[in-house]
């Protein structure tokens, strides 16, 4: 059985995202050069198979990771994954200073005073220690993660009867920081915020000096814009979605009214965004916020990073994964990098894992 530990792993293992309405599968070599993508594949993945982050059909995830790995040309069988949303618990607490044994005794004995757990051997957990507390010195401050094991195990089943061994579960908002420490370049206090829009889930990380300090999942992402965009038309699911992928390549006189009603489509996905730099700002005393980097299917949707910028009034743009990974331009030509980056955020973090880091 997996652990949901070690969060915070050097051999070689590929990144395996599973989103509600796809896979991304990416394998990245860490060579003497520098890192470097040896491959890339995705696929769709049928409405139902996964519903608010919870595993409905693990032998349709199966069969489709199955697929996906023998298309990919993938190296190696051992899997790095994910989680995000309701499944996984994800807390910053204050503790007094101890050591790490007796801070996980301490954790796994009183563990009804930090997660929502009433049995602790049904549930998985691991925290990292983040230093000493900005606002008590006799204190440190932890960032606790669990998940119960029934739905590790549903994920970790399914990809193992695919074929491949699943070393790690992540998190998704932590697999976007592992991305960003090792593409961009940051300042000691530098705020930046990674928002991660996804099918129907959306994941905010807020990173200071690029370490995780506020973490936020909602249910709420593409789908929904595609539905509001579905009534709006007053056509099936599938010929909104069809729009919503055309509007891109639309002339501005064609698709000017189009790119508007899709971002008025988004409006309750940002708002919660709003709630959320909020709720930090309020938190953490109002500090500047640098800029805030969008990742997931939706963030190539036109006009709505620019859109998400004025609403927060802070600077916005579209995640770039591989600024720091190097590829070979016969296998991915530029304009295919420049169109996976926002979907492979996630699964390039996830690939970046090492079995032996921490």
């Amino acid at each position: 059985m997996v652990e949901i530990g070690s969060l915070f792993s050097k051999k070689l293992v590929a990144g395996l995202d599973i989103g509600s309405s796809s896979l991304k599968l990416v394998e990245i070599l860490d060579t003497a050069k520098g890192y470097f993508l040896s491959s890339f594949s995705q696929t769709a993945l049928d409405r139902g198979v996964i519903v608010d982050g919870v595993l409905r059909e693990p032998d349709a995830l199966s069969r489709k990771i199955k697929g996906i790995f023998k298309a990919s040309g993938c190296k190696t069988k051992r899997i790095v994954t994910s989680l995000s949303g309701h499944p996984v618990i994800v807390k910053r607490v204050g503790f007094p200073k101890m050591d790490k044994e007796e801070l996980r005794d301490l954790i796994n004995d009183e563990a009804e005073k930090y997660l929502p757990f009433d049995d602790m051997e049904d549930v998985n957990f691991d925290f990292q220690m983040l230093g000493d507390s900005d606002v008590n010195p006799t204190q440190m401050d932890v960032l606790i993660v669990a998940a119960k094991k029934d739905i590790i195990d549903r994920y970790t089943d399914a990809i193992e009867k695919a074929g491949l061994k699943a070393l790690i579960m992540d998190v998704d908002s932590f697999a976007l920081e592992t991305m960003y420490e090792t593409n961009y370049d940051f300042e000691e206090g530098d705020i930046v915020v990674l928002v991660n829009i996804g099918a129907s889930m959306t994941n905010i990380n807020v990173l200071k000096s690029g370490g995780s300090i506020f973490t936020r999942d909602f249910s709420m992402g593409g789908t929904g814009i595609t539905e509001a965009m579905r009534e709006k038309m007053g056509v099936t699911f599938e010929d909104a979605q069809a729009t919503i992928l055309e509007v891109g390549r639309m002339d501005e006189a064609g698709g000017s009214k189009l790119r508007k009603d899709l971002i008025d489509c988004a409006a309750p996905v940002f708002s919660e965004i709003e709630r959320s730099v909020d709720y930090f700002r309020s938190t953490y005393m109002g500090e500047y916020i640098k800029r805030v980097l969008v990742s997931g299917g939706c963030a190539k949707i036109p006009g709505l990073v620019g859109a998400l910028s004025q609403r927060l009034d802070i600077e916005a743009e579209i995640v770039n994964p591989f600024k720091n990974i190097s590829y070979d331009k016969k296998t991915f030509d530029s304009a295919y990098i420049e169109d996976i980056g926002p979907v492979a955020a996630v699964g390039v973090g996830l690939a970046l894992r090492r079995i032996d880091d921490r």
